[in-house]
């Protein structure tokens, strides 16, 4: 008879030394995601373009977005003028285009801003036991304040720009962004490890950013969608209301405001902008909730398990 060989029992392969199979190839782990969250990978695939027509606005068609033509005014859509004209006779497709760039960098910069701000404040309101009281009566004190309010009373004492509009619109986000470190450094600070450091004497900032701050950053980044969105919304009621960016500057709440004048001749000049807001804001919030899905372990399991 014909004996089995062994490996392992021979000593070519020394137990514990099996070989492990090979880790997902990352285009396998983007496949898997992609089907995981179809809608989410279509949303994000929006914004790219949104993003792209934003940064490359002069290369897709466009022409001056502020030159007046009376005579072309209120024409329909054409070869020249992709989506007709407003009473100006300024071209619409263009004044969408760049009206894109005032949205996208309101968006991230006010995430931006209120999530850093947020973070070094939550983290030391969470930690530090006597600060935590003054600080958050604070943020209650903002809260309690309707945002629209206080940006239109920022932009008011501040002058119509973009950097006041976001300067107002970052101060109603930042307690949001507080109370929701806060709580995650309230149930961080009491796990073993980071009381093992403090025993140690491991000063403060050290501490903060070692073993808390890892903590906070899968929530933060669903919570910078939301803000980013919500900014979205934000400037252009302000522009809409005439307390936002510069009327000559194209914004898609300028372009709602100036549209609904003349909403019975050409509504179009009003529902352009006013689906372009809808679309981004969708897409910004659909890509959030699969990011807290994705970086949530429990709901990542339940997903996984569908």
């Amino acid at each position: 008879m014909t004996a089995v060989v062994d490996k392992t029992a021979e000593g070519a392969i020394p137990p514990g030394d099996e070989p492990t199979p090979a880790p997902a190839a990352p285009a396998s782990h983007l496949a898997g995601t992609l089907r995981r969250y179809p809608l989410a990978a279509f949303a994000a695939l929006v914004l790219a373009l949104i993003a792209f027509g934003a940064v490359f606005a002069p290369l897709v068609g466009t022409t001056d977005p502020t030159a007046l033509n009376p005579a072309a005014r209120l024409q329909g859509a054409s070869a020249t003028h992709w989506l007709g004209t407003d009473h100006l006779g300024r071209d619409v497709w263009s004044r969408l285009v760049y009206g894109a760039r005032v949205s996208v960098v309101v968006g991230l910069a006010v995430a931006a801003l209120a999530v850093v701000v947020g973070l070094v404040i939550g983290l030391f309101t969470g930690f530090i036991r006597w600060l935590d009281p003054i600080v958050m009566r604070v943020m209650d004190g903002l809260m309690a304040i309707p945002g629209i309010l206080l940006a239109i009373a920022l932009v008011s004492v501040s002058g119509a720009s973009i950097v006041t509009v976001i300067a107002a619109i970052v101060v109603p986000e930042v307690p949001r962004v507080v109370r929701l470190v806060r709580s995650v450094v309230l149930s961080v600070r009491e796990e073993p490890y980071v009381e093992a450091a403090v025993s140690v004497g491991t000063p403060l900032p050290k501490l903060l950013w070692r073993h808390v701050l890892p903590n906070c950053v899968p929530p933060l980044i669903v919570q910078a969608t939301y803000v980013a969105a919500s900014a979205m919304l934000t400037e252009a009621i302000l522009s809409f209301l005439g307390a936002g960016t510069p009327p000559i500057v194209p914004s898609w709440g300028n372009m709602v405001a100036e549209g609904r004048l003349l909403f019975q001749i050409a509504p179009m000049n009003l529902l352009y902008p006013g689906i372009a807001l809808a679309i981004t804001i969708l897409a910004v919030n659909i890509l959030g909730d699969a990011l807290r899905d994705r970086l949530d372990p429990k709901l990542a399991k339940r997903v996984g398990q569908r």
